[in-house]
């Protein structure tokens, strides 16, 4: 004899509500994961196009001051500050270095970390770069 249907729809919403918390946070965390790969790549290219900028075109980077804002201007649909990029001569390469921290809060707070809430859900990225002249 079958179960009356009342019984399986009972039994699939138990299962919906078992499956959906852990699948939500799977997919939420792919999106974070996904920012986050973004956020740095951006941070990465801003440092890159500002060491070059430094070592080759003195008239828009010739000062510490306008590389660091040419490094805001490249870093596109981040929130920066001239603050975040230290610019330096660098020996290693002979060039001039560019370092961008940033610092990254997660949107699933317990995502990064084990403590759920408070400073395991941020994290400071760091990008370096250094164009030879």
């Amino acid at each position: 004899m079958a179960r009356p249907s009342w019984r399986r729809r009972a039994a699939v919403a138990v299962e919906y509500a078992i499956i959906l918390p852990a699948f939500l946070m799977f997919i939420l965390g792919l999106m974070d994961c996904g920012r986050l790969i973004w956020t740095y790549s951006t941070l990465a290219r801003a440092v890159e196009a500002a060491s070059r900028c430094a070592a080759v075109n003195a008239a828009t980077c010739g000062t510490t001051t306008a590389t660091q804002a040419y490094a805001v201007a490249q870093a596109w649909g981040l929130t920066t500050t001239t603050s975040m990029f230290a610019v330096t001569p660098a020996a290693s390469c002979g060039g001039v270095s560019v370092v961008g921290t940033m610092p990254f809060t997660f949107v699933i707070p317990w995502f990064y970390g084990g403590s759920p809430f408070g400073a395991a859900n941020a994290m400071t990225l760091t990008a370096t770069a250094c164009y030879p002249t």
